[in-house]
């Protein structure tokens, strides 16, 4: 009995897996659709900035080459009409705002989720501007703590005219001017730094402090919003 126990629990851990990958493929490919129909049709990531971006999002979960391929080859028809760039804005519980970006066939169903998710938890929905003032926009270049030491990584990012320098527990954070984020990933490669990452993030200005209860409501409601398909990135002011 213990032995089937114990494969049941192996299968479930499986199971939530591949529903936590297949959820991560689909942010991915819509952003990979979006960016080539935004970027005028042009599957070239050389000549188009968001697509090398969305195929940045793609390998840092894993998605296999010829799958990227494929879905930029599908990109060139109509598939890719259909799926359309979003953004909303709101509070979650006490007060933490909320900047939601996603990529949808059906902004009705996206934003329904989105107000469902935030009203059950207290928080609530806000009008465009309302809280994008509090967050900006910044290039962030990630590379594993271990590949390469601080100094090192910090003495390029000053040369290249990075905009800050900071190291967590695991990664050392590279950020820079939207527009320079990929000529400083290249000098980065070239000095044979490698990274892990590189993407267009929100930063907020300011962060709101929360008891440890409390963090973990609004924790739990931003995984709630990760989580819905349509939905690329959830950023908040949360601290």
């Amino acid at each position: 009995m213990s032995g089937h126990s114990k494969w049941s629990k192996v299968k479930h851990q499986k199971a939530t897996t591949d529903v936590v990958k297949a959820a991560h493929f689909t942010q991915a490919s819509r952003a990979i659709l979006v960016a080539v129909k935004e970027g005028g049709g042009i599957t070239n990531p050389d000549d188009n900035f968001h697509l090398r971006l969305a195929i940045e999002k793609a390998r840092a979960v894993n998605m296999p080459k010829e799958n990227i391929e494929r879905i930029i080859d599908k990109a060139k028809g109509e598939g890719g009409n259909a799926i359309m760039t979003v953004t909303y804005e709101g509070y979650a519980p006490f007060g933490v705002a909320i900047f939601i970006e996603g990529a949808t066939d059906n902004g009705n169903r996206t934003v329904s989720f989105i107000k469902q998710i935030l009203d059950h938890a207290g928080g609530s929905m806000a009008t465009p501007g309302a809280v994008s003032y509090l967050f900006e926009r910044k290039g962030v270049i990630t590379i594993p703590v271990g590949s390469a030491s601080f100094d090192s990584v910090f003495g390029v990012a000053v040369d290249v005219g990075a905009l800050d320098v900071l190291e967590t527990a695991d990664m050392i954070e590279v950020y820079t001017k939207p527009t320079d984020l990929f000529k400083i990933k290249k000098v980065f490669d070239e000095k044979g730094i490698a990274s892990d990452a590189a993407r267009l993030v929100m930063i907020p200005m300011t962060t709101v402090e929360l008891t440890s209860e409390k963090h973990d409501i609004v924790s739990e409601v931003l995984e709630r919003l990760e989580d819905l398909d349509d939905v690329q990135e959830v950023y908040s002011n949360l601290a």
